[in-house]
């Protein structure tokens, strides 16, 4: 459990951040400038705010009112900053050992090894290694660290495409399996997509809401604030069968869904990031068409917005999906809170990397 209430003034606006978030992975999500990596600077000591009260599984790390303030060596956090940050002229396991604290190598070590994949890359220095590795081990130094809360600002910012992809299966073992919290900030929507327990969105210093990851990505009236192309509900769902065509079947709230092949064992969890832009409405089931996902459901909500566009929110079995149309659709459709309609997405309209392991 984390407890986060912070007041400071920085050039622009007023931070004014409260919070509470349960165990796993709380992202710090908003754009630019709304105030992610002070917040986590000052979790870690490295800003002194104007006033806070910030606790970690009960443990007071500050509390202005008190006169608590712990500085960073004290407060048992593990930091990974957007570059990782290793020492040069040490190899992978030297700077793994430097975060040990006093203890001989053991479970711990085998655990972090094994759950981060870097078996192989021990005696390698950092400069032989790729950005994804590299980030690796730094995740793993800092976990060496014991620390009762684990910062991560950014840590794929730096990486392409294909780091990222490779890195984020290890974030997603790293959240199921490492029993500390994790507060992960970020304004990349599939990763929060993918990482996130708790969504924690940020504008211009304050809270706009927070709350689980398939809630707040699925609230037409946030789509303001995420961002209208990056708006898209988050779906739980399960591998049926992968088949011979190269497509994988999977079973979600309200019907089928159909993917290009995804990773994973028939029977896994998925999380899936379906884009309200890639849904389209019908009020009839529609037959004879190309896209494959056709799901029925039933309008929970209309959102109008300032120019053509309007996002609508589906109902869908027990979770919840938006499709981004125009005004003039809303209205010829008729459509209105409690109609039912199907939800039609193409198969190839979900990228690959909105497609992430579920919780286990």
């Amino acid at each position: 459990m984390i407890e986060i209430c912070i007041r400071h003034e920085v050039p622009g606006f007023a931070l004014t951040c409260d919070f509470t978030a349960p165990a796993g992975v709380t992202c710090l999500f908003g754009h630019s400038g709304s105030g992610k990596t002070t917040v986590v600077n000052a979790v870690a000591g490295l800003l002194r705010p104007d006033a806070a009260r910030i606790s970690v599984n009960g443990r007071m790390l500050e509390d202005s009112g008190a006169g608590l303030w712990l500085p960073p060596h004290q407060r048992r956090i593990g930091y990974v900053f957007q570059d990782a940050r290793l020492f040069p002229h040490m190899t992978v396991a030297g700077n793994l050992a430097y975060g040990i604290p006093k203890e001989p190598k053991g479970a711990a070590w085998d655990r972090v090894i094994g759950i981060l994949g870097i078996e192989a890359l021990l005696e390698r220095k950092p400069r032989s290694l790729s950005g994804g590795e590299q980030q690796r081990v730094a995740i793993g130094r800092a976990l060496l660290s014991g620390p009762d809360l684990l910062l991560m600002d950014e840590p794929l910012a730096a990486l392409d495409g294909p780091r990222k992809d490779e890195i984020l299966p290890y974030l997603e073992r790293l959240r199921d399996e490492v029993q500390i919290p994790i507060l992960y900030v970020s304004h990349a929507v599939s990763e929060v997509a993918r990482l996130a327990t708790t969504v924690v969105l940020l504008e211009r210093g304050r809270v706009v809401r927070s709350g689980p990851v398939s809630e707040i990505f699925a609230d037409p009236t946030l789509v303001p604030v995420l961002g209208a192309r990056d708006a898209g509900a988050v779906l739980e769902a399960r591998i049926v069968r992968h088949h011979d065509d190269g497509l994988t079947e999977l079973s979600c709230a309200g019907g089928t869904l159909w993917l290009p092949q995804v990773n994973g064992a028939e029977g896994s969890g998925l999380r899936v990031r379906i884009s309200a832009s890639e849904v389209m409405l019908a009020k009839e089931r529609p037959e004879g068409i190309s896209a494959l996902n056709v799901l029925e459901g039933m309008v929970s909500a209309i959102r109008i917005g300032d120019g053509p566009g309007a996002v609508v929110q589906l109902q869908v079995g027990d979770a919840q999906l938006l499709a981004r149309i125009t005004r003039r659709s809303v209205e010829a459709m008729g459509l209105n809170e409690g109609a039912r309609v199907y939800a039609v997405a193409k198969s190839v309209a979900v990228a690959r990397a909105d497609v992430g392991a579920g919780i286990r």
